[in-house]
């Protein structure tokens, strides 16, 4: 048996798979963010493994080891967070996470510092709020104390990795967007290192995602009770994980994954990276690259609308009213940036609107321009990939939206693409278990166990009478960030 963990930003979950792919038992735990000021948002490590802790010891209880032993643990992990430890390897200030938009001004501060052209050489990749590297800046201009004390600095996932085996690790995928990588030679780039004034020895030994890292420690074998040895992956970050446990490790193959976040990701043989750097050129987890495009606010986007405004009516209701209106919604577009935005517009002052509103619209339209609204935002990155000559040979969808056959329906007539749904919705904590299940060394590479476990069950083709008009609309949605971003940014100092 292979046991993944998907430290997610709300919860963690835990499963229990053979080599087939079949799920013998599962596990979650949630865990608070905290929102201590506007655009911050942050965690308490020690939450996480309070969490993974209980979660593991409910799922081995439900597994019959006596038939089939753990071989191997994997985790998937929410990225760009920054946890950072003491000497004694005690956490020294709550992990700001990927959402987190304080740094906009170290952003400025690195970009400047490096030039756009040197640190995408650099680092294949331009400085944004969400990554690591501003974060550190960070601490260091607002937090000197606690940066003076600095010991180890880590990603969520890394840090329980470490809990697990006393490994200070990470994997390439991971560290790929902490903007301290030199992605194409997956390794530290010193230089930024420099200017931030840390050293390598404070950042963990950097394995590909399907390297072992260790065993699980004696004393937590007993606490779980587990008889045999275990042995520990690096892992990967969510996307690529998740990418993993949908099979997306091979060129052609794109994902498209619906969950808090709104991700577009395509599989690369070889290192490549856009010029002007609007995708995230990062290493995968099967020894390759991936480009990746990143909206901040997904199906977060519906769950703000459902549980927020519409509190009082059912998820059910509110997509079967949106079901009955026509695409585009009676010239009604939504612009999901209610958490900022990443790809292709890095503004964390970006706010989420409906323009086009009148007197004529009612609730059912409003729910389905969020739907929409999200779909154009994940069509600006496949805009690029397309720009890029990127092979698409199939798409496919996974997270919490990708259960709305309505939302797959206006993916597919926004896309203009197939969208193929697998037969497992595991996502990053499958990923994880395969990247364990490698990492035993007797399953073959990342590829063969994917082949072997991941297969298309169903297939949502395109209208074509919907893709005509909603390549009408496209461009006009695609212009309002340009016309409102100043707008933006008065709001946000006001």
């Amino acid at each position: 048996m292979f046991i993944g963990v998907d430290l997610g930003t709300s919860s963690v979950k835990l499963i229990a798979t053979n080599k087939d792919g079949s799920i013998l038992g599962e596990a979650t735990r949630d865990y608070p963010i905290y929102y201590p000021e506007t655009n911050y948002a942050e965690q308490n490590p020690d939450d996480w493994w309070k969490a993974t802790k209980e979660a593991m010891k409910e799922l081995v209880g439900q597994l019959d080891t006596r038939e089939d032993e753990i071989e191997s643990i994997g985790l998937s992990g929410q990225m760009h967070g920054l946890v950072i430890l003491d000497d004694k390897n005690n956490v020294l200030r709550p992990a700001i996470l990927w959402c987190d938009q304080r740094t906009q001004e170290e952003c400025n501060d690195i970009t400047n510092y490096f030039g756009k052209d040197k640190l995408k050489d650099l680092t294949a990749n331009k400085a944004l709020t969400g990554f690591t590297a501003p974060k550190i800046l960070w601490v260091k201009k607002n937090e000197p104390e606690v940066f003076s004390k600095i010991n180890k600095i880590m990603l969520p996932k890394d840090y329980i990795n470490y809990k697990l085996t006393g490994s200070f690790s990470t994997d390439v995928s991971d560290a790929s967007g902490m903007l301290l990588v030199d992605v194409k030679n997956r390794i530290w780039s010193k230089e930024v290192l420099d200017y931030l004034g840390i050293n390598e020895d404070m950042l963990p030994k950097i394995y590909e995602s399907s390297d072992c890292i260790g065993n699980l420690t004696d004393e937590l074998r007993k606490e779980f009770d587990i008889d045999s040895q275990v042995v520990v992956a690096a892992g990967a970050g969510d996307q690529a994980a998740g990418a993993v446990g949908t099979g997306v490790v091979e060129e052609g193959i794109l994902s498209v994954a619906l969950g808090t976040s709104g991700v577009v990701f395509a599989a690369h043989d070889k290192f490549a990276v856009d010029n002007e750097a609007r995708l995230h050129a990062f290493c995968h987890a099967n020894n390759k690259f991936h480009s990746m495009g990143v909206m901040l606010s997904a199906a977060s986007c519906l769950k703000w609308w459902v549980e927020e405004v519409n509190n009082n009516i059912s998820f059910e209701k509110l997509l079967e009213e949106a079901a009955a209106v026509e695409p585009g919604c009676n010239g009604l577009i939504f612009l999901p940036y209610l958490m900022g935005e990443r790809t292709p517009h890095p503004d964390p002052n970006a706010k989420g609107c409906f323009i086009g509103l009148t007197i004529v619209h009612k609730r059912a339209h409003m729910t389905r321009a969020i739907l929409e609204g999200v779909s154009f935002g994940l069509r600006d990155s496949l805009e690029i990939l397309r720009e890029l000559k990127v092979p698409i040979k199939e798409v496919r969808i996974s997270g919490g939206g990708a259960k709305s056959n309505l939302w797959c329906q206006i993916l597919a007539d926004i896309f203009n693409c197939s969208i193929n749904s697998i037969n497992t919705n595991q996502g990053p904590a499958l990923g994880g278990a395969i990247l364990g299940c490698v990492a035993t060394g007797k399953y073959g590479t990342v590829e063969k166990v994917c082949s072997d476990i991941i297969k298309v069950t169903n297939t949502i083709k395109p209208i074509q009478e919907n893709v005509q008009h909603y390549n009408k609309l496209y461009p006009i949605y695609n212009e309002l960030y340009s016309k409102l971003n100043s707008t933006f940014d008065k709001l946000s100092n006001l």
